[in-house]
């Protein structure tokens, strides 16, 4: 539990996050910056695919020059950015500076702020008279398949002057090879192209301001489809720039220690590309660009990153294993021609990306508008109101009116005095929480796909897919690495519903195509369509992870919610004989599920979980509405009338004899879990759970909540950020506000120090689960999740849903608040 003094940490931790005259120092001495709308503990700055990922960690009070650019996974990565004002240099990104002898003529630039939105994420930093600004975008776009599937992510840097005067300036930055090699002692190869002509040796930059500078490195022994801890083993990486309207550009590769310190002293580089092949670990090789500008009121300098395979996907088909090529190359051309374009392109994808940031804005507020909360602006940064109260006392009434006590002593968070349930953290608003978290989910989403041009041939007599429809492909990153994880793809389906729930057909269909073409024995669906990415080359011998139930609940239920967010009906139609399987398997096996695991495989097997038994009932129900389109009526008669005798029977095993809650398992007295399976049947309007259940339910999770939110259920004190928001999703509104603002809380102050995990403790610091070692469930795209109040907001704008129990309840279609 929350002792006094973690509880004076995490207090800590919680100011030097949010209150901008803090004392709280980075590591190069400097005030932290303001966060807006909130300070989480890593920063997107490149998430565009599985290997082009790169973040900045906040831990230990880190900032973009302190901490520098780390993979989703936590290793390091060489991301260097100086900017030279009237001589003297400032570092804004990375911490090459500290390989280097102390120089009079260097030093740290000051952090200011760190905001962010869906699309940005933006650092500015003062830096003598100048305000640099360092600017990330990694557009989300999920209705444009062809930006969407490029691979790469745009910095740009800028300079501003506080005095108003002109001054002298340049700009420098450098990568490093530990993007294309996770081991140091391996061989780098390089070259330099100035659009598509390769530049070898010395010369000079002599394209002119449109001219497109490109550095390709990769490993020398390349292993096609292979990776080394989470690393592309084939492909290039490529780093880009332009000379634009600098008046002098230059570049040059070479150990890392002399570029940087011929920056530093001449401000240019000497346009040389260095012929001396090796390890990152051999004096360290960078790659470099320098803009001299001159003096000037304002200066802009473009760069684009990140790693490119082709081909993408190792792919099983009935012709035998085949390469599949990326879609971007059916849109755009050679690996050139795609670089040209994304870096021309930015103006126009500086819209597409602000029209999606909008709309998500205004949805948000849409769907909170009884409170009439408004959302924070990524262009007015500002930090969230403090959570104040918690550092201010033990008793206190927060905006609504509730009275509430808060101990530090201990880890239940904020109780109602009364009868000490919990309560939503107090003196935030739950839009601004919500928009934090679903903000800083959307890259990570989109971050563990990639699209691919379909086979030409072998794909199977069902599929759906044609030339002009994309595969998708998943990497189950952080945990098994698995393609297309069937758990993996259903948790994080509320993002593809409310964004496009296309994508969501595409990334069903590989699943389709292998199960439908004979490559699966087993009854039930698979768990997932390849044990190791980018190897989506099923499982042959069906011995894929056992989750029988799980999974084909997974697969009729995403299949109906596509069906329901877009009316295609003939794609129900196309796979109805496999859903009939996996529905027959569920009528047969799901009631009283068997000793096995359900998507929450970390917590071990057990039989009769209540949860997994409703996933199955609630997709038997799905599967009575999916007879009726199809026009088999004796099947949806069939199917109806089972739902109806199962759920009789699951309420009398689940629910606990006092009738306050259900269990984990059937009978477990002592036991509970989160029942988040039933937030389908609310989302798409099943007609199976009562309004009753979900008002038992809601009433129950503040009893057993915790500071961060409620527990997973009884056997751990970690939670899950997506299983809680979709549970959220089906509570009251005082109950919603306790998982939302629980989370919003979390995100600030935790101790973890990567990518947006979706697991982690709901006490002492917010921090990694132990069993017995750190479990990292980072970067991965189940955060889609999150999404699960805006997709309840989209299903009541297309068909009237987000109700339960028909709509005919207190949680019917009309939201109450």
């Amino acid at each position: 539990m929350l002792g006094p003094l973690a509880c004076l940490a995490v207090c800590a931790a919680l100011a030097a996050a949010q209150d901008p005259l803090t004392t709280a120092k980075d590591g190069n001495g400097n005030p932290l910056p303001a966060y807006s709308p909130a300070r989480p503990p890593a920063i997107p700055l490149a998430v565009r695919s599985p290997y082009t990922s790169a973040w900045s960690s906040t831990s230990r009070n880190g900032t973009l020059n302190t901490n520098g650019a780390i993979f989703w996974t936590g290793a390091p990565l060489g991301w260097e950015g100086i900017v030279t004002v009237d001589g003297i240099s400032y570092e804004y990104l990375g911490t090459g500076s500290t390989t280097l002898p102390k120089l009079p003529n260097l030093q740290p630039a000051k952090p200011l702020t760190v905001t962010y939105d869906s699309q940005y994420s933006n650092f500015t930093f003062a830096a003598g008279p100048a305000e640099v600004t360092a600017s990330f975008l990694s557009s989300v776009l999920p209705k444009d398949l062809c930006r969407t599937s490029i691979p790469l992510s745009y910095l740009t840097t800028s300079v501003q002057f506080t005095d108003n005067a002109i001054h002298d300036v340049q700009f420098y930055s450098d990568v490093n090879a530990a993007w294309a090699a996770s081991e140091s002692n391996v061989t780098i190869q390089w070259d330099l192209y100035e659009g598509s002509n390769m530049i070898n040796g010395s010369g000079n930059a002599t394209g002119g301001p449109s001219s497109i500078y490109s550095w390709f490195f990769h490993l020398q022994q390349a292993y096609e489809f292979a990776e080394e801890m989470d690393v592309a083993l084939w492909g290039n990486f490529t780093y880009s720039s332009s000379p634009m309207s600098a008046k002098a550009f230059s570049f040059q590769s070479g150990f890392s220690g002399d570029l940087r310190y011929q920056y530093i002293m001449q401000h240019s580089l000497q346009d040389i590309v260095d012929a001396n092949y090796r390890p990152s670990a051999s004096r360290e090789p960078v790659f470099a660009y320098a803009h001299d500008f001159g003096p000037v009121p304002s200066a802009s300098v473009r760069y684009t990153i990140g790693s490119v395979q082709q081909p993408i996907v190792r792919y099983l088909t009935s012709q035998g294993v085949v390469p599949l090529q990326p879609w971007w190359s059916q849109c755009y051309g050679d690996i050139y021609q795609m670089i040209g374009f994304h870096f021309n392109d930015f103006d126009q994808t500086q819209i597409l990306a602000s029209q999606f940031e909008s709309q998500l804005k205004a949805d948000v507020d849409q769907y909170y508008s009884a409170n009439m909360a408004m959302v924070y602006s990524n262009s007015s940064p500002s930090t969230p109101p403090p959570y104040g109260n918690s550092t201010q006392g033990y008793n206190g009434t927060d905006q609504y009116g509730n009275q509430y006590i808060f101990d530090p002593g201990n880890g239940y968070g904020f109780l109602n005095p009364q009868n000490f349930s919990g309560i939503a953290i107090p003196d935030v608003q739950e839009a601004e929480a919500y928009y934090s978290i679903i903000a800083l989910s959307t890259r990570q989403i989109m971050g563990a796909y990639t699209l691919a041009i379909p086979p030409s041939s072998g794909a199977g007599s069902n599929s759906s897919s044609n030339a002009t429809d994309p595969l998708m492909f998943q990497k189950e990153i952080s945990s098994d690495g698995n393609v297309n994880t069937v758990d993996v793809m259903y948790p994080g389906m509320p993002f593809f519903l409310y964004a496009n729930a296309d994508l969501l057909r595409y990334n069903l269909e590989p699943l389709y195509q292998n199960q439908e073409g004979g490559f699966y024995p087993n009854e039930y669906s698979m768990h997932d369509l390849g044990s190791h990415y980018p190897n989506a080359t099923g499982h042959v011998e069906g011995n894929d992870e056992y989750m029988p139930v799980e999974e084909s609940g997974n697969m009729i239920l995403m299949t109906y919610a596509y069906y329901k967010f877009t009316n295609n009906a003939t794609y129900l139609q196309l796979h109805y004989l496999k859903l009939q399987q996996f529905a027959s398997y569920l009528t047969e096996f799901s009631l009283t599920p068997g000793n096995q695991l359900s998507t929450d495989d970390f917590a071990g097997r057990l039989v009769n979980q209540t949860n997994l038994a409703i996933k199955g009932i609630v997709g038997i129900a799905a599967m009575a509405e999916i007879a009726s389109i199809v026009n088999d009526a004796s099947s949806a008669s069939n199917y109806s009338s089972t739902t109806t005798s199962f759920y009789a029977q699951w309420e009398t095993l689940a629910i606990a004899p006092e009738g306050t809650h259900t269990l984990l398992s059937y009978q477990w007295r002592s036991s509970y879990s989160l029942l988040y399976n039933i937030y389908p049947a609310r989302l798409l309007n099943l007609p199976v759970i009562p309004p009753s259940l979900y008002d038992m339910q809601s009433a129950f999770y503040p009893s057993v909540s915790q500071l961060f939110g409620v527990p997973l259920d009884n056997r751990h004190s970690y939670t899950k950020s997506d299983e809680s928001l979709w549970t959220a999703a089906t509570c009251a509104p005082e109950t919603r506000r306790l998982f939302v603002n629980g989370l919003g809380y979390w995100l600030n102050v935790t101790s973890t120090d990567r990518p947006f995990t979706d697991l982690f403790e709901t006490i002492d610091e917010g921090g990694y689960p132990v069993s017995p070692e750190p479990v990292f469930f980072n970067a991965r795209p189940v955060v889609g999740g999150h999404f699960s109040l805006l997709a309840l907001e989209k299903a009541g704008q297309l068909f009237g849903g987000g109700g339960g129990g028909g709509g005919n309840g207190t949680m019917g279609v009309d939201r109450y608040y």
